[in-house]
């Protein structure tokens, strides 16, 4: 097996640094300017903290506004909105297929209603506002836009982003619903109304966390995640925009794992690393259209059910190395978590985990703090070699997308997620609480417990507002869309036409099923 193969197959945590290594010393830039190795602004955090936007949704639209609102109260800087599964998969609450996850793992949008409701007494043209949604992403920010101007909000206002990375669920999450082709042009459909619609709006958040969620290393994660962007960039600029049109407003979003120099190294590395792919390939005159931008969360996988506590000294320093990697956002995950949707006090701890390392630390005083250090400097290095060799036979083989129909990337995290678990059953790799430090006599923790009545309640009231509509002009603007579908026009302004003459979220992607069709991505198995 060659070095190339190696790399490419190499599991979590089996980075060597050598120390006496001394090829990286150099001039390694400062903060601000390229590769931005070091930061992407001149003063990082003594300028501006990191946004604290912690991820919240579930049950109603009613319940998780209150969440919201507690929050923000609490300090938060910005809301970031998790969907129940059958909004994600563009259905209804009351469609046969969505009987018994209504609302459980995320909040339940159907219609203009229930925005209205989330985002019931929250200013939108001064919150930022992450809403992570792909596969229908084109209909919950036509809902957003929508209730923004019910509320009189310019559009140009509006700042946030929709996830709208459609690759990484073909390749390890499986919340898509359209063949590749289809779900390309509703991602650059979004990209390019946003450009000349909301402007501040981030119209892509080009996602590596799942991929590490579901097993990939650190490396592969940097690399999947750039090709993807690739990608991304590649069709936007066929469909006609140019890179400075979209590139400024693509943002990141990277997990976070208990490797902490290797975390700290992993996020230097993907930032310089983008620069540099960017700057060879598209050569843009716009100098943040080379600025890799990163929302980061900390790891749900590392959490463990068994001695649940430990969980909030995780997040604590999974958070600390995402600060240390110079991090725009971050959410922190709360320590019951792997039990269950988050109680309000653990939300809280989990909020004020972010708030003492911002507050307490002393760290925002300075500009990437470790840089310069041997182990940072030479594992950064390393992982920007072995990300880019992987990148290297992504395109060889075709680009992201090949790839994707090949099942070649969710092979490789199925290899590199079985290394792992093997590692942990054998105790190689140790986990307080599971393979060490076991206790028998765990105390007892609660997740939160949802009202078992509210799915019927959502069901109800959705029913409700079907029957109050004007259902002819719900059908002539859905002809429209079907219209827009057909002959390649924009999507996006007559989804808002549709939405705000009440149709709903299962009614807008019936259509674009109808015209679009389904698609099963390979397993790699």
């Amino acid at each position: 097996m060659n070095l190339r193969m190696v790399l490419l197959m190499r599991p979590v945590g089996t980075h060597v640094v050598n120390e006496s290594n001394t090829d990286w010393i150099g001039d390694i830039g400062s903060a601000g300017n390229p590769p931005y190795r070091r930061g992407i602004h001149p003063g990082m955090y003594k300028d501006k903290i990191w946004t604290m936007r912690q991820y919240a949704g579930f049950s109603s639209p009613r319940k998780t506004n209150q969440r919201f609102r507690k929050l923000l109260d609490s300090g938060q800087t910005g809301i970031s909105v998790a969907f129940d599964l059958p909004t994600q998969l563009g259905i209804d609450s009351d469609d046969p297929l969505s009987i018994g996850e209504v609302g459980k793992v995320g909040v339940a949008i159907d219609s203009i209603q229930d925005m209205r409701l989330l985002f019931d007494s929250i200013d939108l043209g001064k919150i930022s506002t992450s809403m992570t949604i792909n596969a229908p992403a084109t209909t919950l920010l036509a809902l957003y836009v929508a209730v923004s101007d019910e509320k009189g909000i310019d559009r140009a206002d509006l700042s946030g982003t929709v996830q709208n990375d459609i690759l990484k669920e073909y390749i390890s999450r499986g919340l898509y619903i359209y063949p590749p082709e289809h779900s390309i042009r509703l991602t650059t459909d979004l990209m390019s109304w946003s450009k000349d619609c909301t402007p501040k709006w981030n119209t892509i958040s080009v996602s590596g966390y799942h991929m590490r969620e579901a097993g990939c290393s650190a490396s592969q994660e940097i690399a999947l995640t750039l090709s993807n962007a690739l990608y991304y960039t590649r069709k936007a600029i066929e469909s006609g925009m140019s890179i400075d049109d979209f590139a400024p407003r693509m943002s990141f979003f990277f997990a976070c794992h208990n490797d902490f120099i290797e975390e700290v190294a992993k996020f230097r590395a993907a930032r310089h690393l983008w620069y540099e792919l960017v700057e060879r390939e598209f050569s843009p005159n716009n100098k943040k259209s080379s600025q890799l931008r990163f929302h980061t969360q900390t790891s749900g996988v590392t959490l463990t059910a068994q001695q649940p506590i430990n969980n909030a000294i995780r997040v604590a320093f999974q958070a600390l190395s995402a600060v240390f990697g110079g991090t725009q956002s971050l959410h922190t995950n709360s320590y019951d978590e792997a039990l269950g949707l988050p109680t309000e006090n653990s939300v809280e701890l989990a909020l004020r985990t972010q708030q003492i390392i911002a507050e307490e630390t002393g760290i925002s005083r300075f500009v990437d703090p470790l840089g310069g250090s041997e182990s940072i400097e030479s594992l950064t290095n390393e992982m920007i070699s072995e990300s880019n060799i992987l990148i290297e036979k992504i395109d060889s083989l075709g680009g992201s997308m090949e790839c994707v129909k090949s099942g070649f990337q969710q092979k490789m995290i199925h290899e590199s997620a079985w290394e792992h678990l093997k590692s942990v059953e054998s105790g190689e790799e140790r986990i307080i609480g599971v393979n060490s430090h076991v206790e028998n006599d765990s105390p007892e923790f609660e997740g939160l417990v949802l009202d078992p009545t509210a799915e019927r309640e959502i069901v109800s009231s959705l029913s409700s507002f079907k029957e109050s509509r004007d259902k002819q002009s719900i059908e002539n603007a859905l002809s429209r869309l079907r219209n827009c579908c057909r002959d390649g026009t924009n999507v996006m302004e007559s989804i808002i036409s549709a939405v705000k003459v009440d149709a709903t979220v299962g009614e807008v992607n019936k259509v674009m099923r109808e015209e679009f069709g389904t698609w099963i991505a390979p397993s790699g198995v």
